[in-house]
């Protein structure tokens, strides 16, 4: 059994009652993926298996066992960041930076189920690619939450990177 963790394979812990979210902060190191609500209802620990968005805290780490895991760290770096990152700098997505992992890991996965074609509650029809809009980005990222309130700058640099990818 390996785990690709940000293009590294390591071994599964040997406990397999081990959460995803211990496993990367704890054994791993790569705490840049945070504990916030440890129920599921925060977003704060997102994370992309296989480019899905995960909740860290509610997955077994062995659950992800031949899968890619993607933490903020195999995102980018300070010198190269991903568009999101420096999106997130540009448009003030940030305050306190506590949820600013996992809503960047969320909007990552959001943008390619955009990209796909998945609907979400707000598509207007179901039956077309879904259009980015405000509501849209809203509605995607609910399960993210910001106590600081930088929703607004977090909602900009989304719409900001979805169009420079559509130009």
């Amino acid at each position: 059994m390996t785990i690709r963790v940000n293009d590294v394979e390591v071994e599964p812990p040997g406990d397999a009652r081990v959460s995803l979210l211990d496993f990367l902060r704890e054994e791993l190191h790569l705490t840049g993926t945070k504990v916030g609500c440890n129920q599921g209802a925060c977003g704060a620990c997102t994370v992309l298996v296989d480019g899905e968005r995960v909740l860290s805290c509610l997955t077994l780490a062995v659950q992800t066992d031949g899968r890619r895991v993607t933490t903020i760290e195999g995102l980018g770096s300070s010198e190269d960041p991903h568009p999101l990152q420096a999106a997130f700098v540009e448009h003030d997505g940030l305050q306190c930076g506590y949820c600013t992992p996992g809503q960047i890991c969320a909007a990552v996965a959001m943008l390619r189920e955009i990209a796909e074609g998945m609907p979400s509650y707000v598509t207007a029809d179901l039956a077309t690619t879904p259009v980015m809009t405000d509501e849209e980005v809203r509605e995607r990222m609910s399960g993210n939450l910001c106590r600081c309130g930088a929703h607004n700058g977090i909602i900009d640099a989304i719409l900001a990177v979805a169009r420079e990818r559509v130009a």
